[in-house]
């Protein structure tokens, strides 16, 4: 039941965001062959997304496209998919650390891709029809990381610069930590755009719509001090180094996903129903989830052991 109104209301979602980006991107888009678009955008190759799944229960993805400080490619973003896919079918999964490789988290869309699917068609109505899909894979792949149908707890490790689209993957996690010196930025606004992968939404959520209206119309550069008192940051790592960073926000993780897979997926699942649904919907979600855990090998577990709690 609870499976069923979250991808319900996640198509329900998409529909109508498809509907308000209007006409003249999305117009004769979803009757377009879904796996000649997957061939065109593997034409935009480069980089690669990584995943690494400890015994802890902890995954590691990481961008690599420093050579362009990890922008999206054609082939990465297609990657994420199947990485976040990846991590759905993770049954011993309770927590994700997403960052970027070379000391940067990710600076967006990889521009040179863009501009050359646009060169590289012969009708605009093609054109559209790609970029389209590019834009919908990444709304969907950050909506689902977001959402409780991918129920590991998650922090964006943000080394160097998390910019545009790269801002906007931030948002999509549980939880920020940054590394001395680090920024995101939503900058957006220089491009003549505003975000579509979801980011503006999720940020005013996290910030306020006041300091999320001063980030997107100022394209402010956001330091790891700006980004604690706002909110947008659980805190600063004391090193900007790429492996003793990714320690101590493992350290960091480890603290809420200590315990058994299935009731740290299930508190993600209540605690994500709670923010997104509507409250009856929420309750009855929470509802099914108890039951799932109710009886189940933790719980008994406890009860044998009669904890007290002080």
């Amino acid at each position: 039941m609870a499976v069923f109104l979250w991808k319900n209301l996640f198509q329900t979602t998409k529909g109508r965001t498809l509907q308000q980006r209007g006409s003249s991107l999305y117009n004769g888009a979803l009757d377009y062959d879904e796996e000649l678009i997957k061939k065109k955008l593997q034409q935009f190759a480069g980089g690669s997304v990584n995943l690494s799944k400890e015994h802890s229960g902890i995954g590691i993805l990481t961008l690599n496209n420093s050579r362009l400080m990890n922008a999206f490619t054609g082939t990465m973003m297609l990657e994420l998919q199947e990485r976040v896919t990846e991590l759905e079918n993770w049954k011993d999964g309770k927590g994700l650390i997403i960052c970027g490789a070379g000391n940067t988290f990710c600076s967006g869309s990889d521009l040179n891709a863009v501009k050359a699917i646009s060169n590289s068609q012969a009708r605009w109505d093609e054109y559209v029809h790609v970029y389209a899909k590019y834009l919908d894979q990444a709304y969907e792949v950050l909506c689902f990381l977001y959402s409780s149908l991918l129920p590991l707890i998650s922090i964006a490790l943000v080394q160097g610069k998390a910019l545009g689209g790269g801002a906007e993957l931030t948002t999509a996690c549980d939880f920020r930590l940054m590394t001395p010196g680090s920024e995101i930025r939503f900058v957006h606004k220089h491009m003549g755009l505003v975000p579509g992968w979801g980011g503006a939404a999720r940020l005013v959520r996290i910030v306020g719509s006041r300091a999320a209206l001063q980030l997107l119309s100022g394209a402010d550069r956001v330091d790891p001090e700006r980004a604690l008192r706002l909110g947008l940051s659980e805190g600063t790592l004391s090193s900007s180094d790429e492996a003793v960073s990714l320690e101590e926000a493992r350290a960091w993780l480890s603290q809420y996903t200590e315990g058994p897979a299935s009731v740290i997926q299930a508190v993600k699942k209540v605690v994500t129903a709670g923010r997104e649904l509507p409250l009856e919907a929420a309750l009855r979600t929470e509802k099914d989830v108890f039951g799932t855990v109710w009886g189940g090998p933790a719980n008994l577990e406890a009860l044998a052991k009669r904890q007290k709690h002080k």
